[in-house]
């Protein structure tokens, strides 16, 4: 407060412990992100020690961005961002990507060219503009009042301060009650330990004397001194205005005000009506000037001056250039409410006739009001559809549900009310006034409207058969409403299908283009035509470009749809599902770049999945675990089950793939379990698919084949797609089916492959295909097929960038070329995919391929001594492996294990397993099964 950093507050930043924690808190800042909340009662001296701690963070040269809201009840939207944004350099955000500088210009209210952004570009915006603060000296933000803080610049702020990654500090002061917390759960840097709190307590009798005395400069007796600690308990505060409640008195049979309450009562009471007018305006405005508190009262700006002097001595407000600010929170809501209902009303009418920005006077009119006249009524829609043009959906969610709560309750507004609280990510208020809007409307276009909204936010939390339920029952209802139902058809289909109803979804998808072909909005054609042919896709009729190219013709960049509803998105998708992997990387690139400067945070994870699994099949895995780490990080502060699921699948994948098999397992059944809460067999399609490349990498095949079990029973080899996004368990499948000598099971899955390969000239499946006919081969015997068989995989995989899948593909041909004893080339196919793995950062593999190269490669062996092959059948044996086992594993038969046992037992001197287990025993770090 101002006025209130100095004198008693030195006494408060005097105490020790609170000027270590603010030092070292400062300190900290050096090092990464840091936050202090200082924490109290009214009075107590929050403002204070914050006023201290912001003053020596500018002696030491921070950047401060500072804001110090007013519990004001007519906020502008943005009105604590806008604050802090007046204190940086303009030159800092002037070169930002156009979504953020728009709504950097919207945040300032300099923007007059309609544009519209949202709250997510804001939230950019903000986050760029700290991080550039910080590359040239510390920042801190800082933020006097949290409790107060509009809710639009909160979410702005919460956004900014959990992404915080160089030298930027927090400071902040929370009001609490009766030791309360609240109000503060949003306040989370990406570290739990970087934020730090002050709990602040009365002050003891000594330190109370030198406030006040310091404060009002004149001594008081002991007998006083003590009276006003009692009573105040401590608030410094509720101690100065007591003392100064004694006038020029240091009598202790003086009089007390008995409550703080009294105690401001008995402040303000002395002053002049004209004077309690004005300091009523002033208490009814966030930002009071001069200016509009004279338009309100006076008429007069240098008449007001004067009556605001009275109050200034009394040191019950300052003026500062043209703004007034009460030099105590609790002076200004005394003010408001010592005012009787009558006259607070009177002046928010007043006020509402001065100021000119749509929000703040649709506020006053509200808060004039005791029912929704239509003057009213139609203000707060026109300040919601303000507040939302600016990127500030909590605002006009607010201002819509004001409008509702004077009586306005039409089912229009709950609509816009619940878009308005989905689209500032308050779901389960959104779903919450969806659903009684459903309740309460009758049958028709606009209760399927409410049905549709309210399923897309299922969508989010419940999953996928709750959505497509809700769906129905909208497209029973939405009669001559043509475009919401192309909107809902193209929901629906894509619900279907991650709800594995493959054809309804083909056939809801046709419907919605069918649809829209009548209709003069080609937007929505573009979605519907894209959903048609990204679900043929995935149904196995191919790829039909020459659609997917009209739809990104007719696609509008600027309208809002979800991206997996967007042409361009399924663009990429198909591009990466066709093996155009560098074309799919640059459209995804592109993307998660729009996302990331509009602060697309839900997309942005949706992306980065697509991200990471191109990254993944291009052998970049650096690239693919960065961005899966951010992805985690910002999927764990969206929540939800959709965008967990997709980030935990993630991490089991790169676990799986990294040898990692406890944090692999961990995070398979992380994600299951979200996918069994959406409802979605196909997300749980993909976990398993990582189950099983994880039990084929360590060599457990009977494993592999009962975690890709459920798929296997569902597949058809004359119906079942088999693209890649489908199909992507069929090679772990096949291998696994090999080794465990299921010959038939493996032969139907990779005439599939082979077949569809063919039919849709789709290179992953004809060199899947290969690869997989050349296993069956060589385990029927027939070497010299399986070796033509490998040598068309290898050919197929030169047009294919998958360089850890080709490897598999040289690991299988020096397989079988060892065993057609072509001792150098085995050798050099097996050292090249040997070196692969290791580049690629893939050990369980790379330990499979260096063991068949010590196989192939090796030397004539002295008498006694077990060659490779033979080494490697004796450790297999002495694991309990039976034969057939072992043969499967070696890609041998039977009988060859057999003949191999009897030399391993004529040069051992043995003539048991038994033996042989003790003699040879389990080598260290083998997993039953593998190559090594």
């Amino acid at each position: 407060m101002p006025g209130d950093a100095g004198d008693a507050g030195d006494v408060v930043i005097a105490q020790s412990t609170h000027r270590r924690a603010v030092v070292g808190f400062l300190d900290s800042v050096a090092q990464g992100p840091s936050a202090l909340l200082i924490e109290g009662e009214p009075g107590i001296g929050k403002t204070t020690l914050w006023s201290a701690a912001v003053k020596q963070a500018q002696q030491r040269g921070f950047h401060v961005l500072s804001t110090r809201p007013a519990a004001a009840q007519s906020v502008l939207a943005y009105t604590a961002l806008a604050d802090m944004l007046e204190e940086a350099d303009t030159r800092t955000w002037a070169d930002l990507p156009t979504p953020q500088l728009l709504a950097v210009d919207q945040v300032l209210l300099r923007a007059d060219n309609g544009a519209v952004t949202d709250q997510r570009a804001v939230a950019a915006a903000f986050l760029s503009v700290v991080e550039r603060l910080s590359d040239d000296r510390p920042v801190l933000l800082a933020i006097d009042d949290l409790q107060w803080l509009d809710p639009s610049s909160r979410h702005v702020i919460s956004f900014a301060i959990r992404r915080l990654t160089g030298r930027t500090g927090v400071l902040a002061s929370l009001r609490t009650e009766a030791g309360d917390g609240g109000g503060d759960d949003w306040l989370q840097l990406s570290r739990p330990d970087a934020l730090n709190r002050i709990r602040l307590h009365p002050l003891n009798i000594q330190d109370l004397h030198r406030a006040v005395s310091a404060r009002l400069r004149r001594p008081f007796s002991r007998p006083t001194i003590d009276r006003i600690h009692q009573v105040s308990g401590g608030n410094p505060f509720y101690a100065i205005e007591l003392a100064r409640s004694l006038d020029h008195s240091t009598s202790v049979d003086s009089s007390l005000p008995g409550t703080l309450a009294d105690v401001v009562r008995t402040r303000l009471g002395s002053l002049e009506s004209d004077v309690h007018d004005a300091l009523l305006a002033a208490s009814c405005l966030a930002v009071p000037t001069v200016e509009v508190v004279s338009d309100a009262t006076t008429g007069d700006a240098d008449r007001l001056v004067g009556l605001l002097e009275v109050a200034e001595a009394k040191g019950i407000v300052v003026i500062d250039g043209n703004r007034i600010r009460f030099t105590h929170p609790l002076l200004a809501s005394g003010v408001y409410t010592e005012a009787s209902p009558g006259r607070r009303r009177s002046m928010h009418r007043r006020l509402a006739e001065i100021v000119d920005e749509p929000e703040l006077r649709a506020r006053h009119l509200a808060l004039a009001a005791t029912k929704g006249d239509d003057v009213t009524l139609e203000a707060l829609d026109m300040a919601a559809e303000s507040a939302r043009v600016r990127g500030a959906p909590a605002a006009a969610a607010e201002l819509v549900d004001l409008a509702i709560g004077l009586g306005g309750d039409t089912a229009e507004r709950m609509l816009r009310s619940a878009l308005h609280h989905f689209d500032a990510g308050e779901q389960e208020r959104a779903a919450a006034v969806l659903a009684e809007a459903v309740e309460r409307l009758p049958t028709g276009a606009l209760r399927a409207e409410a049905l549709s909204r309210l399923a897309v936010v299922r969508l989010y939390g419940d999953g996928f058969i709750e959505s497509a339920r809700l769906l129905r029952e909208a497209l029973d209802e939405v009669h001559d409403n043509h475009a919401l139902r192309v909107q809902t058809l193209i929901t629906l289909a894509y619900t279907l299908f991650h709800a594995n109803q493959l054809e309804q979804s083909l056939e809801t998808a046709a419907l919605a283009v069918a649809t829209a072909e009548h209709l003069d909005q080609p937007h929505l054609l573009s979605m519907a035509l894209g959903m048609l042919v990204i679900l043929r896709f995935a149904a196995g009729h191919g790829y039909d470009e020459e659609t997917l190219q009209r739809a990104l013709r007719l696609e509008d960049p600027e309208a809002y749809a979800p991206l997996v509803f967007r042409p361009v998105m399924q663009h990429a998708l198909l591009l990466e599902w066709t093996g155009r992997l560098d074309e799919a990387r640059g459209v995804v690139d592109q993307i998660r770049a729009r996302c990331l400067e509009k602060g697309e945070e839900g997309e942005h994870v949706f992306v980065s999945q697509h991200v990471v699994t191109n990254a993944i099949a291009r052998g970049d895995f650096v690239m693919a675990n960065l961005v899966a780490e951010d992805a985690v990080e910002k999927a764990r502060q969206l929540g939800g089950n959709t965008a967990q699921f997709l980030t935990r699948s993630l991490r089991a994948q790169l676990a799986a793939l990294a040898g990692h098999e406890e944090s692999a397992r961990r995070a398979i059944d992380d994600a299951l379990e979200c996918a069994r809460q959406t409802g979605t067999l196909r997300m749980a399609d993909r976990v398993r698919t990582t189950l099983g490349f994880l039990e084929v990498s360590l060599g457990d095949y009977e494993a592999a084949a009962a975690a890709l079990q459920p798929m296997l029973s569902e597949f058809d080899p004359d119906t079942t797609p088999t693209e890649l996004p489908n199909a992507a368990y069929l090679p772990d499948a096949i291998e696994a089916l090999v080794h465990l000598d299921r010959l038939v099971e493996a032969e139907q899955l990779t005439a599939a492959l082979e077949n569809n390969g063919r039919r849709l000239n789709r290179e992953w499946m004809l060199a899947m295909g290969a690869r997989s006919r050349a296993m069956l081969l060589a385990a029927r015997g027939d070497l010299g097929a399986a070796h033509k068989a490998a040598q068309r995989a290898m050919a197929v995989h030169d047009r294919l960038p998958m360089p850890f899948e080709r490897a598999r593909t040289l690991l299988t041909l020096g397989q079988i070329e060892r065993r057609q004893r072509k001792k150098e080339s085995a050798s050099a196919h097996l050292r090249e995919a040997f070196e692969v793995f290791e580049r690629l950062n893939i050990p369980l593999w790379a330990v499979k391929a260096s063991a068949e190269f010590s196989r192939a490669s090796a030397g004539p062996q002295r008498s006694g001594e077990l060659t490779p092959s033979e080494q490697r059948v004796a450790e297999l044996v002495a694991t309990g492996m039976k034969n057939r086992d072992v043969a499967a594993a070696l890609f041998i038969s039977p009988k060859t294990v057999e003949a191999n046992l009897a030399r391993i037992y004529r040069k051992l001197g043995i003539k048991s397993r038994a033996e042989l287990g003790r003699h040879v025993g389990r080598p260290s770090g083998a997993q039953t099964g593998d190559y090594a």
